[in-house]
């Protein structure tokens, strides 16, 4: 199978994804004590390491370790930093605190497992990537655990922002509700190609990561750029 033009989308992505990692730890550094940024600056992070591997094996081929760290990035990484980020918005510093301290260590569980399990060889492709080669198939089971926790706290959370501004009277609430929507969207569309992926269409996760991640920004900035009343969600 030969590369198709689908299949150098990612290569827009990783660009993407480092430019506003670099824009949302810049901002952590201003604010300093705004932990939330941090988590997402490294989701963005992990997001465009993922998609970065994804354009290596278009461009250069693929191989067993570029596949397991790809599955590492984006199926265990990809939206858990950025829901933790959510997690240390939405709740109060120790339950955000708890949650990173029961949810880290199943991460390095299951990353140390995806690296340790043995391959199916014949499941290799040579130009995208795909969880299938891994021998033990039961590790693919414990991602959508990750997968669930992620979704709560990323799309719940922006989709519960968005209705919490709407109902609030007030300057730029309406515009940070708008933003929240365009979050959740962009926080969907990733977890829909990746569901695709797993039935053997990776391009679906290639135009999802990329167009989530544009809707995730959009909406960022539309909070940020929102007018700002007295008292404000820090964003």
């Amino acid at each position: 199978m030969q590369p198709e033009l689908v299949h150098y989308l990612p290569i827009g992505t990783t660009i993407l994804a480092a430019i506003f990692c670099t824009i949302l730890l810049r901002r952590y550094l201003v604010k300093g004590t705004a932990l939330h940024l941090l988590w997402w600056g490294l989701g963005i992070m992990a997001y465009g390491i993922g998609t970065a591997l994804e354009s290596t094996i278009t461009l250069f081929g693929n191989t067993v370790w570029l596949t397991k760290s790809w599955y590492i990035a984006g199926a265990l990484l990809g939206g858990y930093p950025l829901a933790q980020g959510s997690a240390y918005l939405l709740a109060s510093r120790k339950t955000a605190d708890r949650l990173t301290w029961i949810t880290l260590p199943f991460i390095a569980v299951v990353s140390l497992l995806v690296i340790l399990s043995p391959v199916v060889p014949d499941a290799l492709e040579p130009y995208r990537p795909s969880g299938a080669i891994l021998g033990w198939v039961w590790v693919r089971a414990l991602t959508p655990f990750i997968n669930l926790y992620a979704v709560g706290f990323l799309v719940g959370g922006a989709f519960y922002s968005a209705w919490r501004f709407a109902h609030m009277q007030g300057a730029g609430h309406g515009q940070r509700a708008i933003g929240n929507v365009f979050i959740a969207v962009g926080g969907i569309l990733p977890g829909i190609g990746g569901t695709l992926a797993k039935t053997g269409l990776v391009e679906a996760l290639y135009i999802g990561e990329f167009a989530g991640l544009i809707l995730i920004w959009i909406g960022f900035v539309a909070n940020i750029k929102a007018p700002r009343p007295a008292l404000d969600q820090p964003g």
